[in-house]
């Protein structure tokens, strides 16, 4: 196809993005900018019942947040739209009369009532019923393949509920491709006559996503697994149209950390991580659902990972950064088999970024997060995170390793006063004092040689100092080493913090 790649991304604002759903956004980003060509964001709103205002701009939001956005959608026109099905009503409607005029489609008064008892008639008989070729003239159905023109007309007149339903062929063989799967044969008779189009003016998914593909001029759709049940009749439909089809890569599943099926919410509910980019609060219960950014993943680390979803770059490199995806992202090296979500797996790209991210980056999300320190020289904030982020794997890791810059201990662990503190430490910490009184505090080397000093001229275990000393500047047998921490807070605290721990025992 000679035509300019052109993709399109096209959730239903239903609700919340699932991490799946950006999985499919970013390999489409990913495909249309190695061609150098249109990544296109398309609503999907037909079903006007489970539509969500909010969720229109949480769809928007997280492509902005995971640095994925799209080059023409809602805002961002481009020639192609309304990029809102709902918009595009009188499109749908004047294409279902040329499928209806072309006898590729028909229409169907069959009420609810009478096509559930037709299905509980089928299971009673351990079968199952499909609307097609089987029985839709059959005389049972009712529909404009057994009905006059006159009656068809009647109906409509009287305002009959309806559905326009797709005239699947009879005794056919489909020979269908897909960039991932290769060549798929389909029997038509297996095939359900779809609905299309329902009397209320709103066309179904099948009807509207082919008819937008074609108009947008879609070149290759990309899109999950659960769609390739539905590749058939897309492809009758664009044969009934008289219309060249897209090309297809129907991607893998993502499938749950453990055990069978795809991911779902329940699985992050279950082992407490996000299946969301952003959070996402429920309107209706007051839930709030957890989102990758809300829990301190950077949207590199998530891009990352999601990459690695079904996609093998066909070497043992795991860091990709945007650029680097773009450049080496390949259709072909798409596996078909789904690929399993690893909570830990994406903690490990979370401390690779976090690790990449400068101190000085951080300071702000730091502050952000702990307010009480918002009155501290960002500068020293920076030094101390320097100190400890090798240890982080979120930004709100830092706190926990680093709370004792900032604020004495109060407390003390009650297994570090056991190991640490015994009957001469007291006397030990007494000297110590006298020792960082008279030290030169100008350096960490120069504070370091002053205690070393004391301690090799009187033989004294190093341990013996240093472990007490650590209680009294921590509150437990942690931290960075105790003369950064010494330097940095001060000799002047260092010995308030050890006069304390004295006191207290």
């Amino acid at each position: 196809m000679n035509n300019p790649i052109r993709v399109r991304f096209a959730p239903s604002p239903t609700g919340p993005l699932h991490i799946g759903g950006v999985r499919t956004a970013l390999f489409n980003y990913l495909f249309a900018k190695k061609n150098g060509g249109t990544f296109v964001l398309r609503l999907e709103d037909t079903d006007q019942k489970r539509f969500v205002k909010r969720a229109e701009g949480y769809i928007i939001d997280a492509l902005n947040w995971c640095n994925i956005p799209f080059d023409e959608g809602p805002g961002k026109e481009g020639g192609f739209g309304p990029y809102k099905q709902s918009e595009r009503k009188h499109i749908y409607k004047k294409h279902v009369d040329l499928l209806l005029e072309s006898n590729n489609a028909y229409y169907a008064f069959d009420s609810a009532e009478s096509l559930d008892k037709e299905r509980k008639n089928h299971e009673g008989r351990g079968k199952t019923f499909i609307y097609n070729w089987h029985n839709r003239t059959k005389g049972r159905l009712v529909n404009s393949l057994v009905l006059s023109e006159k009656e068809v007309q009647d109906k409509i007149a009287n305002g009959d509920d309806y559905v326009v339903r797709f005239l699947a062929p009879e005794g056919e063989t489909l020979e269908l491709s897909d960039l991932i799967r290769g060549q798929i044969k389909i029997d038509t008779n297996t095939l359900d006559d779809k609905v299309l189009f329902k009397s209320d003016g709103m066309p179904t998914y099948h009807l509207a996503n082919v008819v937008d593909d074609y108009l947008m001029e879609i070149t290759h759709v990309i899109r999950g697994e659960e769609w390739l049940p539905s590749l058939a009749l897309h492809e009758l439909i664009y044969k009934a149209f008289g219309w060249g089809s897209p090309e297809f890569a129907h991607l893998p599943l993502i499938l749950k950390p453990t055990g069978k099926g795809k991911l779902s919410k329940r699985d992050g509910d279950k082992l407490g991580f996000p299946v969301f980019p952003l959070s996402w609060e429920d309107q209706t219960t007051g839930d709030v659902l957890k989102g990758y950014k809300e829990e301190g993943y950077f949207p590199n680390a998530v891009i990352n990972f999601l990459a690695f979803l079904g996609w093998n770059p066909g070497t043992e490199q795991e860091i990709f950064n945007l650029k680097s995806l773009i450049d080496g992202f390949d259709l072909k090296k798409i596996n078909k088999a789904g690929a399993r979500f690893d909570p830990d797996k994406i903690k490990w790209f979370n401390r690779h970024y976090m690790q990449e991210t400068s101190a000085e980056t951080l300071v702000p999300i730091f502050v952000n997060e702990n307010p009480q320190i918002s009155s501290i020289d960002p500068g020293f904030i920076e030094l101390i995170i320097k100190q400890v982020k090798e240890r982080a794997t979120f930004p709100s890791d830092l706190w926990r390793l680093s709370h004792y810059f900032f604020k004495a201990p109060t407390d003390y662990s009650e297994s570090a006063i056991k190991k640490g503190w015994k009957d001469h430490s007291s006397e030990l910490m007494v000297q110590l004092i006298n020792v960082l009184n008279a030290a030169d505090e100008s350096s960490v080397e120069t504070l370091q040689s002053a205690v070393k000093g004391w301690i090799n001229e009187n033989e004294i275990g190093f341990g013996k100092v240093v472990m007490p000393l650590r209680v009294a500047l921590v509150g437990a047998l942690e931290g960075v080493d105790v003369f950064d921490i010494m330097f940095l807070i001060g000799k002047t605290e260092a010995i308030k913090r050890i006069q304390s721990l004295i006191d207290s025992n």
